[in-house]
């Protein structure tokens, strides 16, 4: 993976922010909307696509194409660092190959205790029931 060059094929577009704010939200466009094409990267390997692509599939258009928005600052320089961020994290968590579980056995002491108690706890029960005459 190649941060500069992945961070070169990013589009950022300034959007006016929805929702409550006053007159300075229709004015000013301080929302980023941050665009990536996973299908023509370059700075990514077919492996490492792949496996983006399966991991943010619920994020990822029918094009592959990545959104992301950003209107938490009134400044659109500080919400286009906030996006690139939040992208450049999104990547590296898509990226990270979990290790694979390794099934371990029940130890035999374990098992022994397991029945052991279950035993003590049968008869327990069987002491409470009345007698059999």
């Amino acid at each position: 993976m190649e941060i500069e060059k992945i961070i070169s094929e990013l589009q950022y577009k300034a959007v006016r922010s929805s929702g409550a704010g006053g007159q300075n939200v229709n004015k000013v466009s301080s929302k980023v909307v941050l665009t990536f094409d996973l299908k023509n990267s370059q700075g990514l390997t077919a492996e490492e696509k792949i496996l983006l692509e399966t991991r943010l599939s619920s994020r990822l258009t029918t094009d592959l194409v990545l959104i992301l928005n950003c209107d938490e600052d009134r400044s659109q320089f500080k919400n286009k660092e906030i996006v690139t961020k939040r992208f450049l994290e999104l990547i590296k968590k898509g990226l990270v190959v979990p290790k694979e579980r390794k099934a371990t056995k029940i130890p035999k002491s374990v098992i022994r205790k397991r029945i052991k108690d279950k035993k003590n706890i049968s008869e327990v029960k069987k002491n409470r029931r009345k007698p059999d005459f």
